[in-house]
């Protein structure tokens, strides 16, 4: 077990939502940090809870998530949002309407620190991206993402289909595995 209960920052509520059902009801703070500017989600998060800790002065959990697609070399990994805000989640699949490829891989990354401790778990789901937005669940992008062994979007499954499956789901197991 971790030695200081954290608290979790995050400006996206239904992140916290998701840590609820997978176990973690935690204390959701939201602050506006610096956000660096990274492929991999766990650049990110690690800056993100430094700096989190800092302006605190507590434990804390932060979390980000990225969509590598494999025809890209992996963009755009953490800088999904960025992507999805400026050409829309429709632009973004017919990005790839060009390519044979449409395989990626979400990821997860939840980093926890205390001032002295730095624990990170990971979660990856592998899929594709749909040829257009399908479903009306979840938030982000998750009516793009097709986890592999599925025809349905995140977005187009219950809450606790996309939780076993998701890369969410498998880094808070991570994480849960580590805080024992």
């Amino acid at each position: 077990m971790f030695p200081r209960v954290p608290v979790f920052v995050t400006g996206r509520p239904e992140k916290a939502l998701e840590a609820e059902r997978l176990g973690f009801p935690l204390e959701r703070v939201d602050l506006d940090l610096p956000e660096p500017q990274a492929l991999e989600p766990a650049d990110v998060a690690e800056a993100k809870a430094r700096a989190a800790f800092e302006r605190l002065g507590r434990a804390v959990l932060v979390e980000d998530s990225g969509l590598a697609v494999v025809s890209w070399g992996g963009f755009p990994g953490a800088l999904v949002k960025w992507l999805e805000k400026s050409a829309g989640l429709e632009g973004f699949a017919r990005m790839l309407d060009a390519l044979p490829d449409r395989r990626a891989r979400a990821v997860c990354v939840i980093v926890y620190f205390d001032g002295e401790t730095l624990e990170t778990a990971r979660g990856i789901a592998e899929g594709s991206i749909a040829a257009s937005p399908r479903g009306a669940q979840g938030f982000g992008w998750d009516s793009l993402f097709v986890p592999e062994g599925s025809d349905r979007t995140f977005a187009e499954m219950t809450p606790a289909e996309k939780d076993r499956v998701s890369h969410r789901g498998r880094a808070w197991a991570e994480m849960a595995r580590r805080m024992r």
